[in-house]
């Protein structure tokens, strides 16, 4: 059975009704480094300085991770971090309903220390102005 011309010449890529294809993880290093090139470029100076000591911090927690599963999860979520942080997206972005159901209670209390350290800093930064 031969192809005609026309399939032939149509996108390699479109899948029928399929995602299209994610775009590949990128290794931890140079991940970081682009998270932290993002933040650079992207962030004010206050809100820079709290989202690079939080990048280090899990990378440093998370550096000696074996768990392949645990290790894809955590780099997909920081590339598709990045992303958003480059693409402007993340300004009143809301947190989705199912990754906060999947957290464990320690993660949901260090997202909630999270929140709690940049409400401090935005009053602080709201009293000094004044």
């Amino acid at each position: 059975m031969r192809s005609s011309l026309s399939r032939l010449a149509s996108a390699a890529n479109t899948q029928r009704g399929l995602k299209p294809n994610p775009t590949a993880l990128l290794p931890p290093i140079p991940l970081y480094r682009r998270l932290l090139r993002a933040h650079r470029k992207h962030l004010p100076a206050e809100m820079r300085v709290l989202g690079d000591e939080y990048i280090k911090a899990e990378f440093r927690a998370h550096r000696k991770v074996d768990n392949p599963a645990h290790l894809i999860g955590f780099l997909t979520e920081w590339q598709m971090y990045a992303q958003k942080i480059e693409g402007d997206q993340w300004v009143g972005d809301k947190l989705d309903e199912q990754k906060l159901s999947k957290m464990s209670d320690e993660q949901i209390h260090q997202l909630y220390e999270l929140m709690q350290a940049i409400q401090n800093r935005s009053k602080e930064g709201g009293e000094q102005e004044s």
